[in-house]
């Protein structure tokens, strides 16, 4: 863990909702590298319930923390300029409707990660396949799949244990990873 920005701002939210007894996980690109594949962000997501949330913006807006945009889920952590996007529990990834896959409850989907909890492997994949593949602008979860199957050595029998809807798109995608290294 590093200590650029976005990594303090993740950290120190983690550390806050912890201590504040609220269930939470870290997702998106911190979460990745807590898998092992490296990318850049210039945000944190964090995995919460709704009720969750409300508790967190009742005890730290206006104490480090301000809405990005007033009764949205978003917030900015003051003293590191950093934007920290809320998943709600029960909201869907990519472009929000309705589909077989849905943010969880953090208490059932984060593990342990150093300084932080994260989602858990087969819920990140599962959860950024839905978002890829239902909102175009969304390909980067796509990517990042791609990454933790090749990086990761995933066997082709993970996608087994993947809800049903997001298993195609894994096959795909686990097809397309196996290739030897290229040589540039």
């Amino acid at each position: 863990m590093g200590d650029s920005p976005v990594q303090q701002a993740a950290a120190e939210i983690a550390r806050r909702l912890e201590d504040g007894g609220i269930d939470h996980a870290i997702a998106g690109a911190i979460c990745l590298a807590a898998h092992g594949v490296t990318r850049a962000t210039e945000d944190v997501d964090v995995l919460i319930t709704r009720e969750g949330l409300e508790q967190f913006k009742r005890a730290w807006l206006g104490r480090g923390y301000v809405n990005v945009r007033p009764g949205g889920k978003a917030v900015r952590d003051t003293a590191n300029g950093v934007k920290i996007d809320f998943l709600l529990t029960g909201d869907f990834p990519g472009d929000g409707r309705p589909k077989p896959v849905a943010f969880p409850n953090p208490a059932a989907a984060g593990i342990p990660a150093g300084r932080f909890r994260v989602v858990d492997l087969p819920r990140l994949i599962e959860l950024k396949l839905a978002s890829g593949m239902t909102a175009p602008h969304r390909l980067q979860d796509l990517a990042d799949v791609l990454r933790l199957i090749h990086v990761l050595r995933l066997p082709a029998t993970f996608g087994e244990g993947l809800d049903p809807y997001v298993r195609e798109k894994f096959d795909e995608l686990w097809r397309s990873a196996q290739h030897p290294e290229d040589d540039y």
